[in-house]
């Protein structure tokens, strides 16, 4: 999800001009060691267990849920990699970011403008949306590619094109909207420069990737913004520091509260307390064209699934350095 013209990253030691005062830019040191991957499972193709562009990841009920997007499918696996089943994904659509609440399955269907929800069995239970149309009124979608469920089963879906976040009750009817709709925004709270994914703290708090403003914002239950992060004074500048991003593309919350990033850009996951505090990053750098690290969850014990896009497949990471040999 690269894009051409939006603002470089600026240098180690560059001083940032904010109004009349100068500020030199903090680069964070981890605090904790980066996390050590410990398997895999994939690769390229349409047989079960075999990916095509696999963009958005989830664990919920002992399961692994992966958007396999160009297959048209939802592919399920236990923790560790063995396949129990597909959830085929209707009209050809391109699931996205996707969310597990309850055995249901909640997916952003990029394509098709919509929202679906299936059963824990994978019968599709509810679309959300008009299947097929791009709509800009409350309620409606152009190109979801974020979806997550509150503690009180509330739906927070991001609208790429609409540059905005809407926030559904579990009937469907809309609630509110964060951002403004088919405006874009670079510097300002609140704004959005197409956003990606967002998540939901036990809670109420909600976070969002706003890709192309390479940032985090947090809003808290009642809707208020709270703070924002990434890079300096979070103002539309990407780079490949420490708590900067270069296209975040998924956000998820851990089970002790912390905020994992999929840095698209910087092939890379980013760890940060619930206030933004950098903690760590780890990942798989990509050897040739593509980006790797493009979604991420957290199971219950604390180990993290992430989506390889380029090497189509799923890496398993746990907390710690890797065991000596």
């Amino acid at each position: 999800m690269s894009r051409a013209g939006r603002v470089g990253w600026i240098g180690a030691g560059v001083l940032i001009v904010l109004g009349a005062a100068i500020k030199p830019v903090w680069f964070p040191a981890p605090v904790e060691p980066p996390y050590h991957l410990v398997k895999t499972w994939g690769g390229e193709g349409t047989a079960p267990g075999r990916f095509r562009n696999p963009i958005g990841i989830a664990y919920g009920n002992g399961r692994v849920y992966v958007a396999d997007s160009l297959n048209h499918r939802i592919q399920v696996f236990d923790p560790d990699g063995r396949f129990i089943r597909r959830i085929a994904v209707p009209d050809q659509g391109r699931p996205m970011n996707i969310a597990v609440r309850d055995g249901k399955v909640y997916v952003a269907d990029y394509w098709n403008d919509d929202v679906l929800i299936f059963g824990a069995d994978g019968a599709l239970e509810r679309t959300l949306g008009t299947p097929g149309k791009a709509g800009s009124a409350p309620g409606r979608f152009n190109s979801p590619t974020g979806v997550a469920v509150g503690p009180k089963g509330d739906l927070y879906v991001a609208g790429f094109h609409n540059q905005r976040v809407q926030k559904l009750g579990p009937d469907g009817r809309f609630i509110r909207q964060w951002g403004h709709t088919g405006e874009k925004g670079y510097v300002e709270a609140g704004w959005f420069n197409y956003p990606i994914d967002v998540a939901v703290a036990p809670d109420g708090t909600l976070y969002v990737a706003g890709g192309y403003n390479d940032r985090i914002q947090v809003f808290g239950p009642d809707g208020r913004f709270l703070r924002k992060w990434g890079g300096p004074f979070a103002a539309n500048v990407s780079g490949p520091f420490n708590g900067w991003f270069r296209t975040p593309t998924c956000v998820a919350i851990g089970p002790r509260g912390n905020v994992f990033v999929a840095d698209e850009e910087n092939d890379r996951i980013q760890k940060f307390t619930p206030q933004g505090r950098f903690l760590t990053a780890f990942g798989t750098p990509h050897r040739g064209p593509g980006y790797t690290e493009i979604a991420v969850t957290v199971a219950p014990d604390g180990t993290v699934y992430t989506v390889n896009l380029i090497g189509n497949r799923v890496e398993v990471w746990r907390p710690g350095p890797a065991p000596a040999r």
